[in-house]
């Protein structure tokens, strides 16, 4: 008689305990196999992770090579004033353009896959805003941007890697940007808020399509022609790592805004 078998008779003539406790037995079997193969996928996951952040490390030696011997080429041609030179220029910038934009995808996956060592240290949050700032402003107003800043009047103290910081709401910044091509105003605003600081990145851009709002922070996402999809996905990470969260507020032809919330200092 077959194991099932088996279980059916115990079924039908014992009594009510011995039923439920094999229907309980036969659910966490069930819920164990399902928790092992999820187990051996993301185990796989892992794996996978580590042989595409070493692909993209054994790769980056290779195409420094390559751009450092375009630049070489380009130099050479740029000696010679005739015409057949001149074209041969021209499909080399292509080419260069294509590795340079292959360079910057590498180095943004680099960016976003690697270990973060975090060197946290107590910092005023509106120092490292009001710096930021300060360098991002001459590129916006280049656009047409106005930039804006509003700081809380007291320190605003988390533990913090400054760099990574900055990298993510730099991030924040360019992305706002890009969504305000005729111009427009960038406001950001830094307050203390139930145990964290609260930073506001708003632009008055084309928004976000209501479609996308689930997807702005999924690897490799854009709506941008030539974008790496590697921005706001590396910024929510940055935000995480301090044990933050990040959130966005969109209107379609109105603008955007994020809210990343980082905990206070004690």
């Amino acid at each position: 008689m077959s194991a099932w078998w088996i279980l059916v008779s115990v079924i039908l003539s014992g009594p009510v305990w011995v039923v439920a406790t094999v229907w309980s037995s036969r659910r966490l079997w069930r819920s164990a196999r399902r928790l092992s193969a999820r187990a051996k996928g993301q185990e796989h996951l892992i794996e996978l992770g580590q042989v595409v952040g070493g692909l993209a490390h054994e790769l980056k030696n290779p195409l420094s090579t390559i751009n450092v011997n375009l630049k070489l080429l380009m130099e050479d041609l740029s000696r010679y004033r005739d015409e057949e030179h001149r074209r041969l220029a021209v499909r080399l910038q292509t080419v260069q353009l294509e590795s340079g934009r292959i360079q910057g995808i590498l180095d943004d996956f680099l960016r976003f896959a690697g270990k973060y060592e975090l060197s946290l240290q107590p910092l005023d949050l509106r120092r490292i805003v009001d710096e930021l700032v300060d360098f991002f402003t001459p590129q916006a107003e280049a656009g047409g941007i106005v930039v804006r800043s509003s700081l809380f009047t007291d320190p605003v103290v988390a533990r913090i890697d400054a760099d990574l910081i900055k990298q993510a709401l730099l991030n924040l910044m360019l992305n706002a940007v890009q969504a305000m091509p005729d111009g427009g105003e960038l406001l950001i605003r830094l307050t203390p808020e139930k145990g964290a600081a609260a930073i506001e990145v708003t632009d008055t851009g084309k928004g976000i399509a209501s479609d996308d709002m689930d997807k702005i922070f999924d690897v490799y996402f854009s709506t941008r022609s030539g974008g790496s999809g590697l921005g706001l996905p590396t910024t929510r990470r940055i935000i995480r790592e301090h044990g933050g969260e990040i959130t966005v507020e969109s209107e379609p032809g109105r603008g955007t805004r994020f809210l990343a919330t980082i905990p206070l200092a004690e």
